[in-house]
């Protein structure tokens, strides 16, 4: 019964017959290419290839339940019993959705910043720059003496002005998560900015007087991620003969360096100068050190007192000059996929930024083959409910605050989903969490769609890899499943979790028939782990860049192939999976369509075993029933 549902289920969206256009790919064979995710020297990560010429939204929805992803026009799926990061589709029914509480953060933090909140808070923290006017001393002096008097309205100030710091530092680490310079997935501290006293101060060596606040927020982080790489090591059971595994995780030192480094823009509009000193991440003032006696006052002045100070250089940005805070207006336009000169800088600035590529590797030739170039049969709306107003196809989900763009959510929308691609986003607004609130848009707006074409139900985050800690955030997408390698049977998160904990390639389908037949030992494994990493990688503001980040590397279908090799696959691979006979496969050659075993006396007998041996590897890898639907293109065999 469960595998009569499933076959529905995957040839449902085939039996359209009002949508045109037919899918032309040709074999690229068994592809090898170094890992972007493990990061291996050599070339380990191991893939079925394809060239698509053109593929219709149903056929590529069908495609994509038995594993298979694109870049750009390159259709790739991983060998998952000899590649060396296992890779499972997952995908979310979005009515279903449950956010969770950072999830639900995300979304007010940007309803803040939308307000005009957020900006309330940085402007109200804004420090001295220039007191040495004798009017500006006044003007302090003034300050001074209100705050004596509302003593308590000034600590409330001096607390705003250290979470203002602290916040500035967590969004320093943030940029160092997703830039990879940082572990993903796990638990980060909260940064913490203390005051330094004006006794401390004068117990200090020399040069140190102007120090005004400082964080160890570097030593934490040195400890939680030594202690996660260590366990890392020993989950992965990584043996180095004749060597102790060593702490060879960042130290204080280089962690504060990094973070004052990210932290430079604040020091440009703050008047502070950021420093790392032994570990410690130190906020000075950049006033003449005779000016340094006085604690920095936050309070409230007159406007003529204000202006006063501007004309002589400025002591204060007061608070009282900004009486309601700035609105800001956000946009989300969907378009289909085309070159844009305005995406393709964001996405320049966001890989030269986030992930550190070199200027010269970030081509507009690179870019368009990534993320441009799509070879999904467009479907425009039909005004009933087959298709969503927006039709079926590959777009670009651009987001735009007071009309600069911000964001560009690469998705494919197919008859049963929307696919998430790629995202890319302008690193000024990290503070926003770009990753995760484009997720949450994209699945509501498979829920608003839903209304419209019924059929379109679930929310595909593309590739998660279990053994990468930068992928396990997609799971934090809950209540999710992950797709058998074997059986093409969608199998909950919940479940496949503790069977992944064990080994990278699990036939995860045997596991969810013993569920389904209430075995507890896999209930409760379930159970005690199931939020573990979930909590951890989602607190951290990773973005679905999805890996959504990591989750679509460009592939190259000239790499390595190693066709020659056994047929591992279709030999290991047998139980459960549906035959089908390699006679019936469409073949185009010489502008004609036609069957294969109308041809096959065509071929001469070395030719004919060779070209055989072919088309069955590639019936194996798309199913007996799309290898009959699609049109493979045979190259030089005609």
């Amino acid at each position: 019964m469960k595998k009569s549902k499933m076959r529905s289920e995957a040839s449902s969206s085939s039996n359209n017959s009002n949508r045109k256009g037919e899918t032309v790919v040709g074999d690229c064979g068994t592809c090898r290419s170094s890992c972007g995710y493990c990061k291996s020297s050599g070339r380990t990560s191991i893939t079925h290839g394809l060239w698509a010429y053109s593929v219709t939204v149903d056929d590529y929805q069908d495609l994509l339940d038995r594993g298979w992803r694109r870049s750009g026009s390159f259709l790739y799926k991983p060998d998952m019993e000899r590649t060396c990061c296992p890779s499972y589709t997952i995908r979310l029914r979005a009515s279903d959705f449950a956010p969770s509480k950072e999830q639900r953060r995300v979304s007010r933090r940007m309803q803040r910043f939308l307000d005009g909140t957020m900006d309330v808070e940085k402007k109200s923290v804004e420090l001295i720059k220039d007191p040495s006017t004798s009017n500006c001393n006044k003007v302090s002096s003034s300050v001074e003496n209100n705050s004596l008097s509302h003593n308590n309205e000034e600590n409330n100030k001096e607390e705003e002005i250290l979470q203002f710091l602290s916040g500035q530092i967590d969004n320093a680490v943030q940029l160092c998560v997703v830039s990879g310079q940082f572990l993903s997935g796990i638990q980060l501290p909260k940064a913490s900015v203390k005051k330094v006293s004006q006794a401390k101060r004068k117990l200090l060596v020399e040069g140190m007087e102007n120090l005004l606040y400082t964080s160890n927020i570097a030593f934490q982080l040195a400890a939680t991620l030594n202690r996660a790489q260590l366990a890392e090591k020993d989950v992965q059971q990584i043996r180095v003969f004749g060597q102790s595994i060593e702490d060879t995780g960042p130290s204080p030192k280089i962690i504060a360096a990094k973070l004052a480094s990210s932290l430079i823009q604040l020091a440009e509009t703050s008047g502070l100068s950021i420093r790392a000193c032994n570990g410690h991440l130190n906020f000075y003032s950049a006033m003449k050190q005779a000016s340094l006696d006085e604690d920095v006052h936050i309070g409230t002045v007159s406007k003529e007192s204000a202006k006063t100070c501007e004309s002589k250089g400025r002591c204060l940005k007061n608070s009282s000059e900004h009486p309601q805070a700035k609105r800001h207006k956000l946009q989300i336009r969907l378009k289909r996929s085309s070159f844009d000169p305005q995406e393709f800088e964001l996405y320049r600035r966001y890989q030269i930024n986030v992930h550190n590529d070199k200027p010269d590797q970030v081509t507009e030739t690179s870019y368009r083959r990534f993320l441009v170039d799509s070879p999904l049969v467009f479907v425009p709306p039909s005004g009933d409910d087959t298709v969503p107003p927006c039709g079926f196809g590959s777009f670009h989900q651009q987001y735009l605050i007071d009309d600069r763009l911000v964001a560009v959510g690469v998705i494919d929308i197919l008859p049963r989903c929307l696919s998430s691609k790629y995202l890319f986003w302008d690193p000024d607004y990290a503070f926003l969490s770009l990753g995760k609130y484009s997720a949450l848009q994209e699945i509501s707006w498979v829920k608003e769609n839903q209304t419209l074409c019924p059929t379109l139900q679930y929310y595909y985050l593309g590739y998660y890899i279990h053994s990468c800690r930068k992928m396990r955030y997609k799971a934090a997408y809950h209540p999710s499943e992950l797709l058998c390698p074997l059986r093409y049977q969608w199998v909950p998160y919940d479940i496949a979790r503790p069977l992944l904990d064990r080994k990278p390639y699990v036939v995860l389908s045997d596991f969810a028939s013993l569920q389904n037949e209430s075995s507890p030992c896999i209930s409760e494994n379930v159970m005690g782990c199931q939020h573990d990493d979930i909590g951890q990688g989602d607190s951290n503001d990773v973005r679905m860049d999805y890996d959504y980040d990591y989750d679509d590397e460009t592939l190259d279908p000239e790499s390595e192939s190693d066709d020659d090799e056994p047929d591992t696959e279709t030999s290991r691979q047998t139980v459960g999976v549906e035959d089908g006979d390699i006679s019936n496969i469409v073949i185009r050659g010489q502008g004609t369509r036609v069957r294969y075993k109308d041809i096959q006396r065509a071929f001469g007998p070395i030719q004919r075993r060779s070209l055989e041996s072919q088309l069955r590897k590639y019936m194996k890898v798309v199913g007996a029933e799309l290898s009959e639907r699609m049109v493979y293109a045979l190259g030089s065999y005609l």
